[in-house]
């Protein structure tokens, strides 16, 4: 076996960590931005439909 990778294991290790930490935090990131949008959306549609409602009840 390479002795130089057995010699950078320990960083080799530290890398991965950090580049499997890095792409968790990018896909929290994208579900929270996802899901934002979507209740944003829902909120609207909720709004819109109360006022046509309330426009049904005033005729």
């Amino acid at each position: 076996m390479n002795r130089s990778i057995i010699t950078n294991f320990p960083l080799l290790m530290y890398i991965l960590a950090a580049k499997t930490l890095i792409l968790c935090l990018a896909f929290a990131g994208v579900k929270m931005y996802q899901s934002k949008k979507i209740e944003e959306k829902l909120k609207r549609e909720r709004e819109e439909k109360l006022k046509k409602e309330a426009e049904k009840k005033d005729d």
